[in-house]
């Protein structure tokens, strides 16, 4: 491969969670296309997490599938020691694996308030924690937080889930602030409405906001679209962005 070949993330490893479906997928072809090794993580996707790696393996990607329980401590350390171990590094963390059931707020209990704030919230900060070491050491990387549209507007029957996506705004900030000396770059990716089929835990309705949650432009986002903010923030050209919260929707939200 000469220089004329080579591609922007060539030599590079990306940490995707919850990647196996929808928006981690769209990032995990995005990213892989740009050259980097793909680490999809799911909880228990085997079947789904299998097919994507042999269709990025296909079209000439390294990929690999871990999976893990992303708010057990030991899992993640776990996951990050393999992936060092099998690639030498790793240049992108997106925290992307979300649970976003809906319930009436006085139908939600502590176990359940507890269980969404760990899976958005805990497992974005235990994978950060896991992967900076090795970010600094190497001088540098991405993380990328996919944060939620209802965390900005509001949303009925969606308490828990509108005030783990907030908390990613503010652990977005924070490691933005701590690590830009280091050379690591911190944002928040905000999708709107997407389209497509949704997951048996995503709730019937996608969460309804104040005023019926119509994105300007008239329709519904792919997760293509989100993929695509991803991959910019994780190119050299990106590098000058952090501490951001990009919203993806439409003009679904003016902040």
């Amino acid at each position: 491969m000469d220089g004329s070949d080579r591609r922007s993330l060539d030599g590079q490893v990306a940490v995707i969670t919850g990647g196996v479906r929808r928006i981690g997928r769209a990032i995990a072809l995005a990213l892989a296309a740009e050259g980097a090794a793909i680490v999809i993580n799911t909880k228990s996707s085997r079947t789904e997490g299998e097919a994507l790696v042999q269709e990025l393996e296909a079209a000439g990607a390294r990929a690999l599938l871990h999976l893990a329980d992303i708010t057990d401590e030991a899992a993640v350390a776990q996951m990050v020691e393999r992936v060092t171990q099998l690639f030498g590094r790793v240049d992108i963390l997106v925290n992307n694996a979300a649970n976003r059931g809906e319930a009436p707020f006085t139908s939600i209990t502590l176990a359940r308030w507890r269980e969404i704030l760990s899976i958005v919230l805990d497992g974005a900060f235990l994978c950060s924690r896991a992967v900076v070491p090795f970010m600094v050491e190497q001088g540098g990387g991405r993380i990328i937080n996919i944060g939620g549209v209802t965390a900005h507007t509001g949303a009925y029957h969606r308490a828990h889930v509108v005030t783990a996506k907030a908390g990613v705004v503010g652990l977005t900030k924070a490691l933005a602030v701590e690590f830009a000396d280091k050379g690591i770059t911190v944002n928040c990716v905000v999708p709107g409405k997407i389209g497509g089929a949704r997951s048996a835990t995503s709730g019937e309705t996608g969460g309804s906001m104040p005023g019926g949650g119509n994105p300007l432009v008239g329709r519904t986002g792919k997760p293509e679209e989100v993929a695509e903010v991803v991959r910019m923030l994780c190119l050299p050209s990106g590098g000058f962005i952090t501490g951001q919260t990009i919203h993806v929707s439409g003009g679904l939200y003016l902040p």
